[in-house]
């Protein structure tokens, strides 16, 4: 199996992260807050999402990512291919993505002079007190909502790439770097229209235990939270996560596509 897309997918990852952090925690203290711990976490969970994705078409179609271009793949390859990676990079991602936000909504101030101590020192406290107070099913509390949020959304998220490329790039030949920054860009912001509901909820189970709220599933916190707030509530955030999107995914791409071209 080849590693390249794995790698190329670590450090575009990376890259990304580096370029969206500040618009994840737009809302609360510090454009940084949090971020040690999700550079390497989710760089790692990018890399298995390029390295599956590209591995699933390869096993689909034959062809590599070189040879991608010439003998393009069906677009259904490409949703398959792209679901296939969004389902495993889910179960990667469940406990990072809950440290995370567990980390970036803490409400205690920073340690000052008479102030009680965050509840949570970093991540591997985090981790440690939610496996203690919730036990191993707590750190993939509000999976279920990551899994059906990423799979659908990343096979709907490579086919908008690889289509906006496609139309915007002579046949046989590969994909400026203009076009790949467009393309990456817009498969983002498609992205994520199609999964803000689903982030909603999976962030609000997620903190479900840190509030002491209990919700009985994933369909028991669609209906709470419409009952208390309307179907409004699961469009809360998309203007941020799409400002977010189009940038860190154009840099996504554009280095993703230039290592492997580079390494080609």
């Amino acid at each position: 199996m080849p590693a390249e897309e794995f790698v190329a997918g670590w450090i575009s990852g990376a890259l990304g992260l580096v370029l969206g952090h500040p618009f994840d925690t737009v809302k609360l203290l510090g454009f940084f807050k949090g971020m040690s711990f999700p550079i390497v976490s989710i760089a790692v969970v990018n890399s298995v999402l390029f390295g599956v994705y590209s591995n699933a078409l390869l096993a689909l179609t034959a062809t590599s990512h070189q040879e991608r271009r010439a003998q393009p793949p069906s677009y259904t390859h490409v949703f398959i291919a792209g679901c296939t990676g969004g389902f495993l990079q889910a179960y990667c991602l469940a406990p990072f993505d809950l440290i995370k936000v567990r980390l970036q909504n803490q409400t205690e101030p920073r340690a000052q002079p008479g102030s009680p101590p965050p509840r949570y020192r970093g991540p591997v406290h985090c981790a440690a007190s939610i496996f203690q107070a919730e036990g191993p099913r707590g750190l993939f509390r509000g999976a279920w909502a990551l899994t059906l949020r990423d799979t659908p959304t990343l096979g709907i998220y490579f086919v908008t790439y690889e289509w906006l490329c496609h139309q915007s790039t002579p046949d046989g030949q590969n994909p400026s770097s203009a076009t790949v920054l467009v393309a990456g860009g817009f498969a983002g912001i498609t992205s994520w229209v199609t999964a803000t509901p689903l982030d909603v909820i999976k962030s609000r189970m997620q903190m479900a235990g840190l509030e002491q709220r209990a919700y009985r599933g994933l369909l028991d916190c669609v209906v709470s939270s419409v009952r208390q707030e309307g179907l409004g509530v699961f469009f809360r955030g998309l203007t941020i996560n799409s400002a977010r999107a189009f940038p860190v995914n154009a840099v996504t791409f554009l280095s993703y596509e230039y290592l492997l071209h580079s390494w080609g």
